[in-house]
């Protein structure tokens, strides 16, 4: 195992939920160890906690996207997004590490009663939203549905730029960063499920060639930075895109394909170190407003356990291929 740290320690002294994710990226803790971490998921902490908030019809608060209306509750009032409902719920859980096991009977469960919101399309087979689609697509591979369609319907809806953009069915021909890197997550996640096909590797390959042309922060016509929101971190990462949650994505996909990091990233790179504070730690940003079950992170402006996870993770993968070049 790694050296211990006090900072080390202290991303340790977490739930299971990240604790694992510590032993296994940043700790080098032997399998049988992050393993036993993650089988205590599902049984303790946030995992545990979310799971029994599950509907009996397999659902959470009622929903597919957004909750059912509830008593005492105006959603016209509310600040923000619900994050409540059951693809929101389903992708916690997944991107926790619990078991697919742990959620037996589910899908079938989904199949018979959760509809999108949407034109009352069945679950499983998605609706129109790029970003939608890429958790509902990730989140099938994991429990083990057949979502073959719903996988070869983002090679169908790409833009011509290589992207994505959910405002594809208003008529946009230009690809969103937002909507791309949702999609690209969707599609590395069903690929190391399956083992995907060609022609899905190819519009991943294509999807991610759009951000590193951009280098992951900038428009391809002016130059300048996309969006003040690029460089806004914050936990849970939501359907927002972040050069820290690109990296993340980037990261996942080259170690996947056995491919060192893009040069390209070196920017997105400098900027994340750059937010790292002097004892090591991210803080935590502005998070999107909306309804949760509990909460999983710090307020903002405190230090943030899962961003620094992520940042150190990003930094440490492309600081050692660094020096594997030079020497």
């Amino acid at each position: 195992m790694a050296p211990r740290t006090a900072l080390l320690d202290w991303l340790l002294d977490s739930d299971p939920a990240l604790r694992w994710q510590v032993e296994r990226d940043l700790a080098g803790a032997p399998p049988e160890v992050w393993q036993a971490t993650r089988a205590r998921v599902a049984t303790e902490g946030f995992g545990a906690r979310l799971l029994a908030l599950q509907d009996p019809d397999g659902q959470w608060a009622g929903g597919a996207y957004f909750p059912a209306p509830v008593e005492g509750i105006d959603p016209s009032a509310e600040e923000g997004q619900p994050w409540v409902a059951t693809t929101w719920s389903l992708t916690a859980l997944r991107e926790w590490g619990v078991d697919a096991a742990a959620l037996d009977g589910t899908a079938e469960l989904l199949e018979r009663h959760c509809r999108w919101e949407y034109d009352d399309l069945p679950y499983w087979d998605g609706e129109v939203d790029c970003c939608i689609n890429g958790q509902t697509l990730a989140n099938g591979a994991w429990l083990g549905v057949d979502v073959s369609r719903l996988a070869a319907w983002f090679v169908e809806h790409r833009q011509p730029d290589g992207g994505w953009n959910c405002a594809w069915v208003e008529g946009s021909m230009r690809s969103s960063f937002h909507s791309t890197l949702s999609s690209l997550r969707g599609l590395l996640a069903y690929e190391v499920a399956t083992g995907g096909t060609d022609a899905l590797r190819a519009a991943r390959h294509a999807g991610e060639e759009y951000l590193l042309e951009r280098r992951l922060l900038y428009t391809a016509s002016t130059g300048e930075l996309v969006g003040p929101w690029a460089t806004r971190f914050a936990y849970p990462f939501r359907w927002a895109y972040s050069a820290l949650r690109a990296l993340d994505h980037v990261r996942a996909a080259a170690l996947h394909d056995g491919v060192p990091p893009d040069p390209r990233l070196a920017d997105a790179v400098d900027l994340v170190r750059v937010a790292r504070q002097a004892d090591g730690t991210w803080l935590q940003g502005v998070v999107q407003p909306g309804r949760v079950w509990f909460d999983v992170d710090v307020p903002t402006g405190e230090p943030s356990r899962w961003l620094t996870f992520y940042g150190s993770r990003v930094l440490a993968w492309w600081d050692e291929a660094r020096v594997d070049e030079s020497g």
